[in-house]
């Protein structure tokens, strides 16, 4: 297991915040792709600790379960 893996189980197991580059992994995206996505509003929820940005693994769960594709039962995505 890499670090980012070990530090996101342990990260899951007791605080629920996670950091950019945690997050991304967690969420199968890159850290740019979220830090890109922040502005536009078009990414998960995310908080400021200071200077620092955390995401909680609740409000990414959620983000993922909303833009889940749904498959029709002729198989075709919507």
């Amino acid at each position: 297991m890499s670090n980012e893996q070990d530090r996101a189980a342990a990260a899951k197991k007791g605080s629920p915040f996670l950091n950019t580059k945690q997050a991304a992994f967690y969420i199968g995206l890159s850290p740019r792709t979220l830090e890109k996505m922040r502005p536009k509003k078009r990414g998960p929820a995310y908080r400021k600790h200071g200077r620092h940005i955390r995401y909680h693994i609740d409000d990414l769960d959620a983000w993922s379960q909303a833009h889940g594709v749904q498959i029709p039962s002729n198989g075709e995505a919507k």
